[in-house]
């Protein structure tokens, strides 16, 4: 099955942070079943952010496709460039920022614990 029909929401002021961002979802509710929340492209526009957010119930994996991020691992920090990935456990917390001259893409997958 191809899939070509995705939703792409725009968001400002993600989760307290700053600027814009866009997140493409490339599989639908239906399609993702019961242990996955969400896989999307994930767009941080120059000069934003998504604001740090705890996980209660679900853990989530960032991929960076392409810039670079300034990366809260529940409370440390670290820079992101393409190829780094993170999975953030449910019970803690995480935060990203564009802090690049480009947008930062990444891949997000979202887990129900």
């Amino acid at each position: 099955m191809i899939l070509k029909e995705r939703t792409v929401e725009q968001y400002t002021e993600r989760s307290g942070g700053k600027g814009t961002m866009q997140i493409e979802r490339l599989l639908s509710a239906q399609q993702l079943g019961e242990h996955v929340k969400m896989f999307a492209k994930v767009t941080i526009d120059i000069n934003s952010s998504i604001g740090i957010h705890p996980h209660r119930e679900d853990g989530e994996c960032y991929y960076i496709l392409q810039g670079t991020a300034k990366y809260s691992d529940h409370g440390k920090e670290s820079i992101l460039h393409p190829g780094d990935c993170t999975f953030t456990p449910a019970g803690e917390s995480h935060g990203i920022e564009n802090i690049g001259d480009e947008p930062l893409i990444l891949m997000a997958l979202i887990i129900n614990a």
